[in-house]
C-alpha cells in the first residue's frame, strides 16, 4: 500500500485494510461461540438439511439422513467468487504443495472442495464463510501493502513471507490473530480435502480399499439384498 494511502482509503483492488480486517474479525469471533451454541438434535438437523437425489445405489434413499455416497450431488449453490476461488487455490497450493510424492492440493480440487463446505447452509459452514471471505480479503489487502500486487500475483517466497507470518496462532501478535484463525481453518479443510482423494491417501500411504487376493467377495446373500446378484 502507498505511503500516503490511509486506513480507510481503498487499495486498488477495492477493498480497505480496515474493512477487511473488521470483516476478518467477525468471522474470528464467530468460531468460539460455536463450542458454546446447544446441540441440535437429530430430528431438528434432518428437517433443516436440503434433501438430496438419488443416484446410482437403488437402495440409497438419496434424503439428508441417509444420502446416497455412490452418486453424490450438491444440493446447494455454491456461493464463493471466482476471484476468491483463484485466491483459495493459491493458498491451498502453499499448503499442500506438488512434489514428487503427489500432485498440488488445488490440482486435486482442494479450493472447490472449500467452497463446497463454506456454501453449507448450516450454522457452522455459515461461520466458516463469514472466516474464508474475510481473510481472503485480508489476503488481498496484506499482499498489497507488502508487495502492491494481489495475492495470487506474488511469487512463492512472498505467498509463503505472509503465510510463514499467521501459520502458527499461539506465535502470532495480536494483529494477525484473526488471519492465523482463518489460515488454520483453511489449513484443516485443504488437508481435509487433500487426503481424502485418491492421490491423497496414495501419499499418506493408506493401503485400505484396494482388493486382496485372500478375499472371496462378499456372501451371494448379501450381494442379492443389496441387488447386485
Amino acid at each position: 500500500m502507498p505511503d500516503d494511502m490511509g486506513p480507510d482509503e481503498r487499495p486498488p483492488h477495492g477493498l480497505s485494510r480496515r474493512r477487511a480486517l473488521q470483516v476478518l474479525a467477525a468471522g474470528a469471533a464467530a468460531l468460539p461461540a460455536a463450542a458454546c451454541a446447544p446441540n441440535r438434535t437429530a430430528e431438528s438437523a434432518a428437517d433443516s438439511t436440503p434433501p438430496t437425489s438419488s443416484g446410482g445405489n437403488p437402495l440409497a434413499t438419496g434424503s439428508a439422513t441417509d444420502p446416497d455416497l455412490v452418486s453424490p450431488v450438491v444440493p446447494w449453490d455454491l456461493v464463493l467468487t471466482d476471484d476468491e476461488l483463484e485466491t483459495l487455490a493459491s493458498l491451498c497450493d502453499v499448503i499442500i504443495p506438488y512434489d514428487e510424492r503427489s500432485p498440488s492440493a488445488a490440482s486435486l480440487g482442494a479450493h472447490e472442495f472449500i467452497d463446497e463446505w463454506v456454501s453449507a447452509p448450516y450454522e457452522g459452514n455459515r461461520r466458516d464463510l463469514v472466516l474464508v471471505r474475510g481473510g481472503l480479503a485480508w489476503l488481498d489487502v496484506e499482499s498489497v501493502e507488502r508487495f502492491e500486487l494481489e495475492f495470487t500475483g506474488l511469487t512463492s517466497d512472498q505467498k509463503h513471507e505472509i503465510c510463514d507470518d499467521i501459520c502458527y496462532e499461539p506465535d502470532v501478535g495480536p494483529d494477525y490473530r484473526a488471519a492465523a484463525r482463518f489460515f488454520d481453518r483453511v489449513r484443516d479443510l485443504t488437508s481435509t480435502a487433500f487426503w481424502t482423494t485418491e492421490e491423497g491417501m496414495v501419499d499418506l500411504g493408506f493401503v485400505g480399499n484396494h482388493a486382496m487376493a485372500s478375499f472371496e467377495g462378499p456372501p451371494r446373500e448379501v450381494l442379492e439384498r443389496l441387488g447386485l446378484a
